[in-house]
């Protein structure tokens, strides 16, 4: 709870105390979970962002067609970079099916390398194209 003027209104120091005390409580939530938890590898990164963005479209194994999407296992990290931050193709890259319905996912700029090694791995590390 705030504490309060006597207008009623919230004082500024107040806010910035309870402010100070989420960010510091964060903080250290976060570290304690990273002391408990084990370090994951690029590709069980990749995995956790492929199943949480992009099993809508693309399905649930990705070397398998989605209801929206086709395979994309093997997807080279130029086209997952050009598809997912700028939702275009790379130069002279010609897409498995003709529409284009996939956003651009900029929010994604950091894990690109991570979902092309889950994408790789998922097709025993062979780089076919698919989009």
């Amino acid at each position: 709870m705030l504490a309060d003027d006597t207008d009623g209104s919230a004082t500024l120091p107040a806010v910035r105390r309870w402010a100070a005390g989420g960010v510091a409580l964060g903080v250290v939530g976060a570290a304690a979970c990273s002391e408990r938890s084990e370090v994951l590898t690029a590709e069980q990164r990749g995995e956790q962002i492929y199943r949480n963005v992009c099993t809508t479209c693309h399905g649930i194994e990705p070397d398998q067609p989605g209801v929206i999407g086709p395979a994309i296992a093997g997807a080279s990290l130029e086209l997952i970079e050009a598809k997912v931050l700028r939702g275009e193709y790379p130069p002279g890259y010609q897409p498995q099916r003709p529409s284009r319905t996939m956003p651009p996912l900029p929010h994604l700029a950091d894990h690109i390398a991570d979902l092309a090694a889950y994408l790789q791995a998922a097709a025993g590390a062979t780089a076919v194209d698919g989009s």
